[in-house]
């Protein structure tokens, strides 16, 4: 099996734990792996990283991502989503009173470089433990700010009224840019909390990692090991990064662990390393007056990276 990236469509209900089991029965090997977590009710982009491809998932998690949400304003849950029981229920006539107008002053304060508490359930650990489950365990988590960025938050389409029951919820679209680190739950929770009526996310969809797009993804459900696409390791580095053509001198010296001279800007940011046949040789960052490998990828015996 060769080494590259599948992007598949993550359903709603699998955990991308589950996904990555999956595609080690379909791809045949263990040395499977995903860049950036998707909770089980997101659908959306997932990279998977199949054997030596592995190595370039640590590159990948940082990326920018795009999402579609949908959130709810008029009610807050313990999960910051649809997953828990209510915490807070705003009045109709509270809700009643919000509008496009009133959203987009919100909105305007939660673009650009912001501090974000991230949801009290998400995977980050404390004290060793996830937070998410010393949530579910009863215990009280307080995570500390963290400097995302937001690039794009804007509404799609008409903001609505949705009445369930005896409450009354104000639903929206939205498409978000975001740097890596971003969670869409804690922006709706703070988009509720900052017009007074508490807010959580209904549904989210990832529609972009990087230059990778949801176009390229795959569905799971009937696909199959001889249907399985692979995006080649190479053009699943060159699509993403920058990239320095190597001489045959080059190489080796990669190998032997010698750094390159560096010749531009670029070389300060993951750079592929691309050797005279076009495989890939190396991940490579600037280091002073140098380029140096931040990976090297092995050569297996059939010619293909391993």
């Amino acid at each position: 099996m060769s080494s590259g990236l599948v992007l598949i469509d993550k359903p709603s209900g699998w955990t991308s734990h589950d996904v990555v089991a999956r595609l080690r029965k379909l791809a045949g090997t263990r040395r499977v792996g995903h860049a950036g977590t998707l909770d089980p009710m997101a659908t959306g982009l997932l990279l998977i990283g199949v054997n030596s491809a592995t190595k370039l998932l640590t590159f990948l998690v940082g990326e920018n991502k795009t999402y579609e949400a949908t959130i709810r304003l008029g009610a807050g849950t313990i999960t910051d989503d649809k997953e828990s029981e209510f915490t807070s229920i705003a009045s109709p006539d509270e809700v009643q009173a919000l509008n496009a107008a009133k959203l987009e002053t919100v909105l305007a304060t939660l673009r650009g470089p912001i501090e974000q508490v991230p949801s009290s359930v998400s995977a980050i650990k404390v004290d060793g433990e996830r937070a998410y489950a010393k949530v579910r365990s009863g215990d009280e988590v307080k995570l500390k700010a963290r400097p995302v960025t937001i690039h794009r938050f804007e509404i799609v389409g008409e903001p609505r009224l949705v009445i369930e029951g005896e409450n009354t919820f104000f639903d929206f679209e939205a498409i978000i840019d975001c740097s890596s680190g971003t969670y869409i739950r804690a922006l709706a929770r703070d988009l509720g909390a900052a017009l007074g009526v508490g807010g959580h996310l209904t549904a989210l969809r990832r529609t972009k990692i990087g230059s990778y797009e949801i176009g390229q993804a795959q569905q799971l459900e009937g696909l199959t090991p001889e249907a399985l696409q692979i995006l080649p390791i190479e053009q699943a580095a060159t699509q993403q990064f920058a990239v320095r053509a190597l001489s045959d001198q080059d190489v080796i010296d990669l190998r032997h662990g010698k750094r390159l001279r560096a010749i531009n800007e670029t070389d300060s940011e993951p750079t592929a390393a691309i050797d005279p046949s076009g495989k890939l040789v190396a991940m490579l960052t600037k280091s002073g007056n140098a380029a140096k490998s931040l990976v090297v990828f092995a050569v297996g015996a059939d010619g293909d990276n391993d």
